[in-house]
C-alpha cells in the first residue's frame, strides 16, 4: 500500500494535498482496498461551502456505499469529471487521476490537525 508523505490524512480515510489556497481531496489506497471495486462516485456539492466533517459525496462499491467527508472547511470548486466514466480510477490511481474534489480553503491552518503519512499508517495498523 502507498502512503505519500506529502499528503495529510484523516481518520475517515480521506487524503488532502494543499496547493496554495486550494486543496485536492480523495480517498486513501487503504480505503479503496477495503471498499473493493468502485462502481460509482456521487458528488454534487460544487459551489457548496462545507465545514470539516460534512459529507461531500459518496462512493459506491460492489457491496457497499460509503460517505465521503470533507477534512477541512472550504468550498467545493471542482469535481473530477473523469470519475463519471471511469470510477475505477479511484482503485487504480487513488492519489493521482482518482482524486475526487478540489476545494477553496476557508482556513489553510485546518490541515495542521490532520494525520501525517506515518500517523495514518499507525492508525490503520499498517
Amino acid at each position: 500500500m502507498d502512503f505519500p508523505s506529502e499528503l495529510k490524512y484523516t481518520e475517515d480515510h480521506e487524503w488532502i494535498r494543499i496547493e496554495g489556497d486550494t486543496a485536492i481531496i480523495g480517498i486513501t489506497d487503504h480505503a479503496q482496498n477495503e471498499l473493493g471495486d468502485i462502481v460509482y462516485v456521487d458528488i454534487n456539492t460544487v459551489g457548496d461551502a462545507l465545514s470539516k466533517g460534512e459529507v461531500f459525496g459518496s462512493v459506491e462499491a460492489v457491496k457497499t456505499v460509503s460517505d465521503l467527508f470533507i477534512p477541512v472547511d472550504g468550498t467545493v470548486v471542482e469535481v473530477n469529471e473523469e470519475l463519471d466514466a471511469e470510477p475505477e480510477l479511484v482503485n487504480t490511481d487513488p492519489y493521482g487521476r482518482g482524486w475526487m474534489v478540489k476545494i477553496s480553503l476557508t482556513n489553510p491552518g485546518d490541515v495542521d490537525g490532520l494525520l501525517s503519512a506515518e500517523d495514518y499508517q499507525k492508525f490503520i495498523g499498517a
